[in-house]
C-alpha cells in the first residue's frame, strides 16, 4: 500500500538518517507498487519534508502535551495525515480513515483515537492552525537559517527558504541545438542554455533520450564546466568527483579528453552508462582523488567538489534534516584536500575549476581563502558575466560564481552552486 510505504521511507529519513533517495530506491516495495501508488508515495513523503516545521507547528498547537519518544511511529502517521490534509488537498475523510488504518497496521492502535482526533481538528481548523506560521523560518533548521542570514542577509535567506518550497521542474542539458530541442520538446529554453520541462515529465519517454541528445542536469549545475571555455578540443581534464557524469558529458561534448574519477564504483558504473547512453566516451577510474595523480599533468581539473550539499534542499528537502553543522566543517577540510591533490594535477598555465551544490561559506569562498593564501603559484581567474548567459547576478564582487536556489525566480528557480576559476602561474 503506497502509505505504508511512505511510512517507512519517512521512517527511514528522519529516524534512521537515510537520504531518502537511497531509501525509496532500495525499499523492496518500490518495484512492487502501480506507477500511480509509488508516485502519490513519492509525493506525499517529499512534501512531508518540504512542509516539516509547518506540519510539526501545527502538530504542537494540536497537542496538549509532547508525545513521548515511544510514540515516534505515531508521529510519523500523524505528520503523513497532516501533509495530506494541508498540502495534498486529500479529502478529509480519505486522510483521516486511511491513516487510522495505517496505525492499526504499524502496531500504533494504542494512538488510533489521538490519531483520529488530531487530524480531524486539523480539517476543521486548518486555516486558524496556519494563520501565524512564518513559513520559510519553520522550515528551515535554526542552523542553517542563521548561516543564510549571516551569509547572505535576512531578505535573501527568506527568499531562499521561500524557493525551498517550490517544486522543481526538470532541466535538461543537450550536446547541441538547445534551441530547437526546446521546441521539439515543448520546453522553456533558460537564458543559461538548459532546457525546462514540468516536474512530472517522465524522463525515458522524452524524445532523444533513446539516443542521448541530452541528459537531466538542474541549470546551476550546468554551470561550472562552461568556465572552461567552449572549444576544448586537444584539453586533458580530470573530472574529481565525477557521477553522475553530468560535467564529464559537457566537458566531452566540447571537445576535451576526460579522465572520470569517483571513489564510489557504483557511481562510476552509472556515470559509464549515462555515457553510453549519449554515446561519449571518458577515461574512468575508481579512486580517491587524494592520492591519485596523472602519468603527465593536464591542462584542467574540475573538482566537484564533495559537500553538504544544502543548495539542492529544492531538490532534496531531506539535506535540510540530514546535514548538521559538523557536516559542514568536515566537507571543508575534505574539500581542501582535495584542492591541494589538483594542484599537483595541472601543468604550469593550467586550470582548476573548483565547484560545490552548497550554500555555505565554508564550503566555498572560505576554502578558496584558504587555499590562495597558502598557494602563491596560483590566482583566481575572475569569471565574467558573459561566460555565464550574461546572469550578472551569478557573479559575485570577487569574480567567483554563486547561484542562489532564488535567483530565476520568475522561471521556477534553480540550484545552489559555488564555483570559482583558478590559474596555475
Amino acid at each position: 500500500m503506497p502509505r505504508d510505504f511512505a511510512f517507512d521511507i519517512l521512517n527511514a529519513t528522519l529516524q534512521l538518517r537515510q537520504p531518502f533517495d537511497e531509501a525509496f530506491e532500495q525499499h523492496k516495495r518500490n518495484t512492487k507498487l502501480k506507477p500511480r501508488d509509488r508516485g502519490f508515495a513519492f509525493n506525499l513523503v517529499i512534501t512531508t519534508l518540504r512542509h516539516l516545521g509547518q506540519i510539526d507547528d501545527v502538530l504542537k498547537q494540536c497537542l496538549d502535551k509532547s508525545l513521548p519518544p515511544k510514540a515516534k511511529f505515531a508521529r510519523t502517521i500523524l505528520r503523513l495525515g497532516i501533509c495530506q490534509l494541508l498540502f495534498l488537498e486529500t479529502p478529509a475523510h480519505a486522510a483521516v480513515s486511511t491513516s487510522v488504518d495505517l496505525a492499526e497496521r504499524q502496531n500504533q492502535g494504542p494512538y488510533k483515537k489521538l490519531i483520529n482526533a488530531v487530524l480531524r481538528r486539523v480539517d476543521r481548523e486548518a486555516c486558524k492552525l496556519t494563520s501565524g506560521q512564518d513559513a520559510t523560518t519553520l522550515n528551515t533548521p535554526d542552523w542553517l537559517w542563521q548561516s543564510w542570514c549571516q551569509a547572505y542577509g535576512e531578505d535573501a535567506a527568506r527568499q531562499i527558504a521561500a524557493a525551498h518550497l517550490k517544486a522543481p521542474e526538470l532541466d535538461l542539458t543537450v550536446i547541441a541545438d538547445a534551441a530547437s530541442w526546446a521546441q521539439k520538446l515543448d520546453g522553456r529554453l533558460l537564458p543559461t542554455g538548459s532546457i525546462r520541462l514540468p516536474v512530472s515529465t517522465r524522463v525515458q519517454e522524452l524524445t532523444g533520450y533513446e539516443n542521448g541528445a541530452w541528459w537531466v542536469q538542474d541549470t546551476a549545475a550546468s554551470l561550472p564546466a562552461r568556465l572552461f571555455g567552449k572549444d576544448l578540443v586537444g584539453q586533458k581534464i580530470a573530472d574529481i568527483c565525477a557521477a553522475p557524469g553530468g560535467k564529464t558529458a559537457q566537458l566531452l561534448a566540447a571537445g576535451a579528453e576526460v579522465i572520470a574519477l569517483d571513489r564510489s564504483d557504483k557511481r562510476l558504473q552509472t556515470l559509464k552508462e549515462n555515457l553510453n547512453r549519449l554515446s561519449l566516451t571518458a577515461e574512468t577510474i575508481c579512486v580517491d582523488a587524494v592520492s591519485w595523480r596523472p602519468e603527465e599533468l593536464l591542462d584542467g581539473v574540475l573538482l566537484d567538489a564533495p559537500c553538504s550539499a544544502t543548495g539542492t534542499i529544492r531538490r532534496h528537502p531531506d539535506v535540510a534534516y540530514l546535514k548538521r553543522p559538523e557536516d559542514v566543517s568536515h566537507a571543508g577540510q575534505a574539500q581542501f584536500q582535495l584542492l591541494n591533490a589538483a594542484t599537483e594535477m595541472v601543468k604550469p598555465g593550467g586550470q582548476i575549476v573548483f565547484a560545490t551544490c552548497s550554500l555555505q561559506p565554508q564550503e566555498g569562498p572560505d576554502v578558496i581563502h584558504s587555499f590562495l593564501a597558502n598557494h602563491k603559484k596560483w590566482r583566481r581567474q575572475p569569471i565574467e558575466a558573459s561566460e555565464v548567459s550574461n546572469c550578472v547576478e551569478f557573479i559575485t564582487e570577487a569574480g567567483d560564481l554563486r547561484t542562489l536556489p532564488c535567483h530565476l525566480a520568475n522561471l521556477g528557480y534553480m540550484d545552489g552552486f559555488f564555483a570559482a576559476r583558478l590559474m596555475h602561474v
